[in-house]
Order: structure tokens, then sequence, then C-alpha cells
């Protein structure tokens, strides 16, 4: 299992992060767009890393986030729960040797990249 760089997983998060300013952009007031992405970020990795692993900007890019023990999807609510972490920004700069992450080591889940064939 080769894990993704840091460069991968922000360039990932960077696309996702302007997907969900895209999702918020006509429905929000000014002020209040960056909070509702955030929020609409959290549910986009709920939703997609929790069942298929992947959101859109880690398939872009080639990275999945997987559970560190079986190497499949996390399940919504671990999913979630990594996205709260990893919206508190904090513990998703304090990383490990691997490049875990607070917010992957906590949910128990690992940033990979994706092999051509998957």
């Amino acid at each position: 299992m080769e894990l993704a760089s840091l460069n991968q997983r922000f360039g990932a998060l960077l696309v996702d992060w302007l997907l969900c300013m895209l999702i918020v952009w006509p429905l929000s007031e000014p002020g209040w767009m960056g909070t509702w992405a955030l929020a609409v970020l959290v549910a986009v990795y709920a939703f997609f890393v929790g069942l298929y692993a992947q959101t859109p900007g880690m398939r872009l890019i080639g990275i999945r986030c997987v559970n560190a023990d079986t190497g499949g999807p996390l399940g919504i609510p671990r999913a979630a729960f990594r996205g709260v972490l990893l919206a508190l920004l904090v513990p998703a700069i304090v990383m490990d040797s691997y490049g875990r992450g607070w917010h992957d080591r906590w949910s128990g889940s690992v940033v990979t990249r994706v092999k051509p064939s998957e």
C-alpha cells in the first residue's frame, strides 16, 4: 500500500473545497459562504469517503481514504468523524512520519494512492 503524498492530499482537498464553494455560492448570503461550504465538505466526506473511499477530488487526483485495518471504505459514521476533525484543521496539520494526521489516526483511516487497475 503506497501512501498518498501531502501534495496529493492537499490537491484533492482543494478540488473538493472548490466544488463545495460552487454548491453553496448561489444559496448563501455574503459572509456565510465559507461556513456553509465547510458544512457541505463534511457531508461530502461522510458520504463519499464513507461509502466509496473517495471524494470527487480524491478520485481526480488518484488517491483514496480507507480503513487502516481492512483497506475498505470507512463507513459513514467514521468518515463523518474524520470530516469534522479535518474541518477543525489542527488535527490535519499535525502529521506523523507516515503522513497521517490526527484526523486519520483517530478515525482509523489511511490515505493511499490508487493503482491504475483499481
